[in-house]
């Protein structure tokens, strides 16, 4: 929807299109979907959800086997976002590079976007 023509509108590096395709076929689902919703210290926290089903005005980006659902409200937050997964000795997860995000609380959990 808030996409350019021929680009998606987040990318995954191979790390975190595997861990997605692996987590969709675990739990059955038809991909992952990504929202935003008002928390945390800084304003905002990505969501995650499996989904059963597609929603039709959900954006699709398929990647090597992953299939992640931007959730309408949330796509002109994540326009350009790079998701990475990432593990270290105390923590493994998803982690966003996200373009549109003008500060992130010290834990990482929370952010607030760039106004408009």
């Amino acid at each position: 929807m808030f996409g350019l023509p021929g680009k998606a509108a987040v990318t995954l590096t191979p790390l975190a299109a595997r861990h997605i395709a692996r987590l969709m076929e675990k739990q059955n689902s038809q991909g992952l979907r990504i929202g935003v919703k008002k928390g945390g210290c800084a304003g905002m926290e990505y969501t995650m959800d499996y989904v059963a089903e597609v929603n039709p005005l959900d954006e699709v980006v398929e990647q090597d086997g992953a299939r992640v659902l931007i959730a309408p409200m949330a796509q002109m937050f994540l326009i350009g976002t790079e998701i990475d997964y990432e593990t270290d000795l105390l923590h493994a997860g998803f982690k966003f590079r996200n373009p549109n995000v003008a500060e992130a609380c010290g834990c990482g959990e929370s952010i607030k976007f760039k106004d408009a």
